[in-house]
This record gives C-alpha cells, sequence and structure tokens, in this order.
C-alpha cells in the first residue's frame, strides 16, 4: 500500500531539490526515503529504480528550464536580442540549479524524450530561434550541438571558479555570444572550406 502522501510528483521534486542541495551524483533512494521518512522500500510504489527517478528529474528540470528559456526569448526581435536571452535563461537556470541541471546532462531514452512535451517544446523553441538565421538541416542539429556545447562548457566552468583572470565573467559571456551571434549570420555551407 502507497503511504499516504507520497506521490510520483511529490519525490521527483523532492529529488530536484535534493540534487540542487547536495549535488545530483548524491541523490539515491536512501537519501530520498530519509527526507520522507520512511523506508526505501516504501519508494517503489512510484518510482521503479535510481535510474526512473533521475530520468523524471531530467524531464522535471528539462521543462523548468525551456519554460524559463521560452519565458525570456518570447516577443524578441529574431537574432542576437533572442539569442542573448536564450543563452542568458539557460546560463541563469544552470548556475542557479547546479542539480536540476546536471540532471538535464543525463542520456534519455528517446521514446521518452519524444513524447515529452517539455523536450518538444525544447526543440521548437531552439529550432526556431535558429531558423531566424536561415538555418536548415543538417545545419539546424550542428548548430544546436554548437550552442549547447558552448552554454555548457561556460556554465560548467563557471559553476566551479576556473575562470581565473581578471576580466569580468559577464562581459566574456556577452562578447561569446556576441561571437555566436556572427558565426551564426555566416554559417558555413556543407563542404565548404577555409583553406587557402
Amino acid at each position: 500500500m502507497p503511504r499516504a502522501g507520497l506521490t510520483p510528483d511529490r519525490l521527483v521534486a523532492a529529488a530536484a531539490d535534493l540534487a540542487d542541495e547536495a549535488g545530483f551524483e548524491r541523490v539515491t533512494l536512501s537519501a530520498l526515503a530519509r527526507r520522507f521518512g520512511v523506508k526505501d522500500a516504501s519508494l517503489y510504489s512510484h518510482v521503479r529504480n535510481l535510474q526512473d527517478l533521475r530520468t523524471r528529474m531530467a524531464l522535471l528540470a528539462g521543462g523548468e528550464m525551456i519554460d524559463r528559456i521560452a519565458a525570456a526569448v518570447e516577443g524578441r526581435e529574431p537574432g542576437r536580442d533572442t539569442l542573448g536571452a536564450f543563452a542568458g535563461a539557460y546560463r541563469a537556470y544552470a548556475l542557479e540549479h547546479p542539480g536540476r541541471y546536471a540532471a538535464t546532462q543525463i542520456p534519455v531514452d528517446q521514446t521518452l524524450v519524444t513524447g515529452s512535451p517539455a523536450m518538444r517544446r525544447t526543440a521548437e523553441v531552439t529550432y526556431g530561434m535558429l531558423r531566424a538565421y536561415g538555418l536548415e538541416e543538417p545545419d539546424l542539429t550542428d548548430a544546436v550541438r554548437l550552442l549547447r556545447s558552448t552554454f555548457h562548457g561556460y556554465c560548467a566552468l563557471e559553476s566551479t571558479g576556473a575562470f581565473g583572470a581578471s576580466r569580468d565573467v559577464q562581459v566574456s559571456w556577452d562578447r561569446a555570444i556576441d561571437a555566436l551571434h556572427v558565426l551564426l549570420q555566416n554559417w558555413p555551407g556543407e563542404g565548404t572550406t577555409t583553406d587557402a
């Protein structure tokens, strides 16, 4: 019999809070059970295992993150304005919710991604922003990978205090977004080389 008050949604939200407080890797079913004052076995009525819990956390955090990004870009001019708002919302979420953000980086079964409204919305918002630069497939996928790598790398380094130079981190971030904007405006065609 499921313990009164425990639901999958409550467990996942609590796990996400725990991830932000202690780190994504420290979220275990035992730690979550202790938070609710129950035995580990009580959780198995609501989640199958730790992987199921982490997948649900990834989907929750992905939904929260795209909600923030979509709100930030709404009504903005296509191009640098939208890119800056998108990137700023991404960075803010990553830095404010490190455990939740870490959950968004785990591999998730593609059937779950396809069936998730939040993940579909992520694709719509991201691809919509990039289509304003005139990009189509396969360049869209390449551009998404470039942006994700840049944003993630910057946030990962910033969160650990790895930027030691005296230059303001926000200024460097803004310059990086400027550079990405110029690159997206001048995206090289397939097979283009820079050799002289």
